[in-house]
């Protein structure tokens, strides 16, 4: 009977194990740090594979429990019957009953509810339990589509429309997020009763049902087309679809694109930009499909062809699966190649593999015809390598804990007889490479990555031979691994770029694909001559009445970020803010926005509004407008946090609106941590308390060695680095000078390293602690893969304050957001604000304040770092500054929460004049203690002179009082209103009692202390 069968699918799982089974020495040590098994252990597992034929049906509204917040729904959105939405946190579990036990696949049908416009996560439990670690990401993802049509600009460029969400009913199988498993996942259920937990992670969804069953199993095209009926012969039929003109897409970043380079491709234009093509590097991750629609004329036979080209990975080999009306027609276009070609290729489905074109069965009407990113062979490969990279990252981290990242080459470190099994797992993992080599040979048919595989390889068996050259191949080793990383990340991403598709009855001929030598040189003539004459600097007005536009409501804003976000930004203006305020806007791209300012006012030709510069220079020399002039200025504060508006206040002034602001804080791996048997610090004393045990290991805690470091000290004891009103440094304190020599001693006796890559050192496990910008996290997530799981932020480490709770404070300034270089020569990209300002000399401020109360607004933000993400990735998401809109952006809830936490905690830092000085001073300071062992009070009393001399020397400049005893009382009162966790240094808050007090009076910051 079928359900004693073995499955054909799960018989090539079966093939997969045994052959992934000569792929296991590296990576014992990986599967070994699972709780969970993966899900071919789990499936070998499986003691008697069953695959029962009948369907158990569960209704969703029958669930037994939840903890998510949950509301039936009935006949939702044309659901027959009642569904549940389910929300971003908790879980829902049902409880089923079995007949007989077996292997099923799960069907589940859900609705993407309103969110953040990302996809939709869960993870699942059988009985209670975790099956396999895949079953922990799963992934829903909802639907796109154009808002409308597209437009054209004045220059008679096409504009790409909108992406918005089009939600629909979609019915899926659980299967593998990552893509390498090509077929659904299988749970074993027992006969009787069981339950499935369903956990949120992220993005609420509305479930109609769940049903475990047999997914259909593709079969070969010679036994699906015996099987077909038979039809009369279909002549004269071409059906071209264009493919910038698909009905759906499961992502917002994938919509039509411009390909200029080629005359062939529909529709082309020498100079103006044609959006004619689609995907590209857009379309790469696996799991992401573009649906198009197109009408049968008449039952019968079609050919299908695809006119595409994979001109990305290089030597590399895409896949995307077929879809006709949501099936796979049969098993050879479940995953289509696509090699790599520097030129568009016609390719007709079946030509390549059986000598002619197959033949697609299409009956009369409408059908959906989808592409599907999928890894295709590479995918057991490609999971293997992860896991096989893990294993040699592991071995890498027990060789350097004995011999540091910098061993002595004159040491003998007898590591054969140190590091357990050491020579066995290098020795397996040359192995596992020679094998991986030859199996991405065979699928690419290209040398390339086989061959650093293979030279991988060869590297391990030196080191197997001779085990004393392994100190010396640490650095080739390290270097190794990192490249075996890049091709993991580089395999799994699936470009295609598709011009049109082709749906035509068998005695079509195929349109040429390439163009002929003529055209590709009129083509380059035509494109050179016009590049003389056009406009590329200019974001150009879309809207047809913008060029008639009154003066009087035209304002000119200057944007100092990219091409793209320009783009976005002109788009949203027009369809957007244009048609609310009847303000038109000319936008204009200025590189180099702050050094244009200056010359730009002076000259009288400067914008309205400046968008990501906030010079605070340029607004002490009241070149920059006053925003609390304007009436609604205190509401439209409530947006932000005061530490945001603090970057750009002075006294009672407020010269920027903030836009974007980011902030530090701690990434730790998880494996590591729990493999040492550590705890996440909390406070310094834990920092300083494992940091031996770190050391013991060579593993290294990551901090910046700048002065927001130090500031970070400062306030976290409650200190602020000035005085009232910003009229000196606060570094002659008794509590700043032994803060400071507190964190020199973190370089100079703890050890931590002065400069480093934080990416490259965290993803290889030699710094498994360490403070950064959050915005690190997408890069991590992006090209980090194979640790997925296996890391987390969280706060960064607090000062104990005497009431028991911990001071988590960190500093975010105005200026600290550009990356730039330490005074060690290390790239550093700390976190800081950025703002838009309105220039003092506008003629047209009310219409100035409304684009930036308007472009700073929730829904404004939200929707500009959305189209952001779509249009360049995770890796490039929106650190907003707007507190609502930082909630709807697509973060996890988890994630969402420690960036929460952590965010409360940040605080501003106040422009200063002579702020450059400051900076400047304090790395000549840090030098000078750090690396020429200078002393440290008397280092900090020359240096912290100097610094107040200069800003006393340019506050007279501006007329400015010098000294603190001529300072107006409300001055000083207001400098302290827009701190939380810094107090002032003669307030005795009477709550902490005199336990607070001795500590002041101890440093000496309240009257009658002695100091240290």
């Amino acid at each position: 009977m079928l359900a004693r069968r073995l499955r054909p699918e799960f018989i090539l799982i079966l093939g997969g194990l045994l052959f992934l089974a000569a792929l296991v020495g590296c990576g014992e040590q990986a599967r070994a740090a699972q709780t969970a098994p993966t899900y071919r252990e789990y499936l070998a597992a499986v003691p008697e594979p069953v695959f029962p034929e009948h369907a158990v049906p569960i209704s969703a509204v029958s669930f037994r429990r939840a903890t998510a917040r949950t509301e039936v729904l009935p006949q939702y959105e044309g659901y027959p019957g009642l569904a549940v939405w389910v929300d971003e946190q908790g879980m829902i579990e049902w409880n089923v009953w079995v007949e007989e036990a077996g292997l099923y696949n799960i069907e589940l049908c859900y609705y993407p509810a309103p969110g953040r416009s990302t996809a939709i996560e869960r993870s699942i439990e059988v009985n209670g339990q975790l099956p396999f670690a895949s079953a922990e990401y799963l992934v829903f993802r909802r639907v796109f589509g154009d808002a409308g049509p597209s437009r054209f600009d004045a220059a008679g460029n096409e504009i790409r429309p909108r992406q918005v969400e089009q939600p629909m009913w979609q019915t899926v199988f659980l299967s593998d997020a990552e893509g390498y498993e090509q077929n659904p996942f299988f749970f074993y259920f027992q006969r009787g009763w069981n339950t499935i937990r369903l956990h949120s992670r992220a993005e609420p969804m509305i479930i109609g049902h769940l049903r475990l069953c047999q997914a259909p199993v593709p079969q070969p095209y010679a036994q699906v087309r015996v099987q077909q009926p038979e039809a009369a012969d279909v002549r004269g039929i071409f059906l071209q679809i264009e493919g910038e003109a698909s009905s759906y897409r499961s992502s917002p970043s994938l919509f039509a694109v411009a390909d200029p380079g080629d005359p062939t491709v529909v529709p082309y234009h020498h100079a103006e930009t044609r959006l004619n093509s689609i995907g590209g590097h857009r379309w790469t991750e696996v799991g992401d499909w573009i649906a198009w629609q197109v009408d049968i004329p008449q039952d019968g036979y079609y050919k299908i062809a695809i006119k595409a080209k994979q001109n990305i990975n290089r030597g590399d080999v895409s896949h995307r699966r077929l879809l006709i009306d949501g099936e796979v027609p049969f098993a050879e276009v479940a995953a289509i190649p696509f090699r790599f070609s520097s030129r568009y290729e016609m390719k007709q489905l079946g030509e390549e593999e059986q000598g002619e074109p197959y033949l697609f069965y299409l009956t009369k009407g409408r059908h959906e015809i989808r592409l599907e990113a999928v890894l295709g062979e590479l995918g057991p490969l490609i999971e293997f390598a992860e896991e096989l990279l893990y294993g040699l990252n592991g071995i890498y981290r027990s060789i350097i804990m004995i011999t540091s990242p910098t061993p002595d080459p004159m040491r003998s470190y007898q590591l054969e007889q140190r590091v357990p099994q050491l020579l066995e797992r290098i020795k397996a993992g040359a192995d596992d490479l020679r094998l991986l080599a030859g199996e991405v040979q065979r699928i690419t048919q290209h040398l390339g990555h086989s061959a650093a595989l293979l030279d991988f390889a060869r590297m391990l068996e030196r080191m197997y031979e001779k085990p004393d050259a392994i100190p010396n191949l640490l650095q080739e080793y390290r270097d190794a691994i990192g490249q075996l990383g890049t091709w993991i990340m580089t395999s799994r991403r699936q470009p295609l770029q598709i011009d049109f598709l082709v749906v035509a009855s068998p005695e079509q001929e195929m349109p040429r694909a390439q163009p002929t030598f003529w055209e590709v040189v009129v083509h380059e003539v035509r494109s050179f001559l016009s590049s003389f004459v056009r406009d590329y600097t200019t974001i150009h007005d879309i809207s047809g009445d913008a060029a008639s536009a009154e003066p009087a409501k035209r304002i000119k804003v200057w944007i100092g970020l990219g091409r793209d976000q320009a783009q976005i930004l002109k788009q949203m203006i027009e369809d957007s803010f244009t048609p609310a305020t009847g303000i038109h806007v000319d936008l204009e791209l200025i590189t180099y926005m702050d050094q244009l300012l200056v010359p730009a006012t002076i000259a009288g030709n400067q914008p309205d509004v400046a968008i990501g510069a906030a010079n605070m220079d340029l607004a002490f020399r009241g070149a920059v407008a006053d925003l609390t002039q304007f009436p609604d200025f205190p509401e439209v504060a409530q947006r932000f946090k005061k530490s945001a508006l603090l970057a750009f206040r002075f006294r009672d002034k407020v010269f920027a609106l903030p836009e974007v602001q980011s902030f530090p804080i701690l990434f730790y791996r998880k494996d590591i941590l729990d493999e040492l048997g550590l705890e996440i610090p909390q406070t310094w004393d834990d920092v300083l308390r494992i940091l031996p045990e770190l050391q013991n290991h060579h593993l290294e805690f990551g901090i910046w060695p700048s002065m927001y470091t130090f500031v970070q000290f400062l306030y976290q004891n409650g200190i602020s680095l000035y005085k009232e009103d910003v009229i000196q440094t606060n570094l002659t304190a008794h509590a700043a000078i032994d803060i400071f020599a507190q964190m020199t001693n973190l370089f100079t006796q703890s050890g931590l390293p002065l400069q480093y890559n934080f990416i490259n050192r965290f993803r290889m496990g030699e710094m498994p602690l360490a403070i950064a910008n959050y915005a690190e996290f997408n890069t991590l997530s992006v090209f980090a893969t194979e640790l997925r799981g296996q890391w987390g932020m969280a706060p960064i480490p607090g000062t104990l304050q005497p009431d028991g709770t911990i001071n988590r404070a960190v500093p975010v300034a105005q200026d600290a957001l550009q990356i730039r270089t330490d005074q060690l020569g290390a790239v550093i990209m700390p976190s800081g604000t950025t703002g838009s300002i309105i220039l003092e000399k506008s003629e047209r401020k009310q219409e100035a304040w409304e684009f930036l109360k308007w472009w700073t607004s929730k829904e404004t933000q939200v929707r500009f770092g959305r189209e952001l993400e779509a249009l360049i990735g995770a890796s490039a998401r929106y650190a907003t500054a707007n507190v609502e809109a930082m909630q709807e952006l697509p973060w996890r809830v988890e994630e969402r929460e420690q960036l929460n936490t952590q965010w409360d905690w940040v605080e501003g830092v106040p422009p200063v004049l002579g702020g450059y000085y400051v900076t400047r001073q304090f790395d000549w300071l840090f030098r000078a203690v750090v690396l020429h062992n200078a002393p440290v009070r008397e280092s900090v009393l020359d240096y912290a002179r100097e610094i107040d001399k200069e800003i006393a020397r340019k506050r007279s400049e501006f007329g400015y009082e010098t000294e603190l005893e001529e300072l107006d009382e409300r001055w000083k009162e207001l400098f302290w209103d827009h701190y939380t966790h810094v107090w002032r240094l003669d307030w005795d808050p009477p709550e902490l009692g005199e336990e607070y007090r001795g500590i002041l009076e101890r440093y000496g910051l309240v009257e009658g202390g002695e100091g240290p």
